[in-house]
């Protein structure tokens, strides 16, 4: 799909004028949007547009890592929206040059959309031409990555308001949760270094005070990146305090265990040695051996808790 919105030096809006009248001096700027585009949409990229085969490659045969390349005439701009649901990024790919924007997308990106209707709307389109509407694009997009990450952050709260060293689905959501904040890492950090390079390029016909804007995109991936970070050390937190409480509490019942096995020890000990059948065995003989045996263990028992509690090894049980 091909959509196409101009600008004439009447500042008067032009909605989907034929492709042809782009090439047109009465032109003072257009933006093409093509988005999932069949063969001889994308075909317009080289034949009608004429942009850099390099370019145009990277457009249309595998995702690329953000990124800004200048041409002649032209730069070239990969940057990434994101699927609010799966955290996979889309490409979106812009040409900006010095009256045009084109932008190219092999599926179909909302936070574009709602600029395209936006851009309908505006009354005085003599404040708006390709440097605005770069911007824009950059902005509403670096906007969406905002609402995954407070999501995600979230999450986390809930994790740690529900927190039990035995459930085991703690470190399970942990885990997904860290899994998805690498996911938009791969997305933001290499946002940030394309705002940073657009920030400081004297390439781009960007004035002083055009470029605050930009600054202030670059400034909120660098405030995403943190927000990251942050959430990464309170996962590996709740990660380090489900193993140290499990520990913990392993290391109790193992306590509680060598302490039964102690008692029992030299109780199993007598039981063995009167369990033995051999003949000449003078205390089978012993009318009261059975209860004399039976107090012998039960008082080792009793002996042997009480010299536990006096050090101290219940106290924590």
């Amino acid at each position: 799909m091909i959509r196409i919105l101009a600008v004439d030096y009447q500042n008067k809006l032009l909605l989907n004028p034929p492709i042809e009248e782009l090439k047109n001096n009465n032109i003072k700027w257009y933006w093409v949007d093509i988005s999932n585009p069949k063969v001889s949409e994308s075909e317009l990229l080289t034949d009608f547009f004429n942009f850099h085969p390099l370019a145009v490659e990277d457009c249309l045969y595998y995702i690329q890592r953000p990124k800004l390349e200048y041409y002649e005439d032209h730069s070239f701009f990969v940057v990434h929206a994101l699927d609010q649901q799966t955290l996979e990024p889309h490409e979106v790919d812009i040409f900006w040059g010095e009256n045009f924007v084109v932008s190219f997308h092999l599926v179909q990106v909302a936070e574009i959309d709602q600029l395209w209707d936006t851009l309908q709307k505006v009354k005085n389109v003599s404040q708006i031409g390709p440097t605005e509407i770069t911007h824009k694009i950059l902005d509403k997009l670096v906007d969406t990555y905002f609402p995954v990450l407070q999501q995600i952050e979230d999450q986390i709260l809930s994790i740690e308001g529900t927190f039990k060293s035995s459930d085991q689905t703690v470190i399970q959501e942990t885990f997904t949760v860290r899994s998805e904040l690498i996911k938009l890492r791969k997305t933001i950090i290499p946002m940030r270094e394309l705002l940073y390079r657009v920030t400081e390029s004297k390439k781009l016909p960007i004035s002083n005070k055009k470029m605050a804007y930009f600054r202030d995109v670059h400034d909120h991936l660098i405030k995403l990146n943190h927000m990251i970070e942050s959430n990464q050390e309170l996962t590996s937190e709740i990660r380090d305090n489900y193993i140290s409480i499990n520990s913990f509490r392993m290391n109790r019942i193992m306590k509680t265990l060598t302490v039964i096995t102690t008692i029992f020890m030299p109780l199993t000990f007598i039981a063995g040695i009167y369990g033995m059948n051999f003949e000449n065995m003078p205390e089978l003989k012993w009318e009261n051996g059975y209860f004399m045996i039976l107090g012998v263990m039960l008082t080792i028992g009793v002996l042997m808790i009480l010299w536990f509690i006096r050090k101290g090894w219940f106290r924590d049980n």
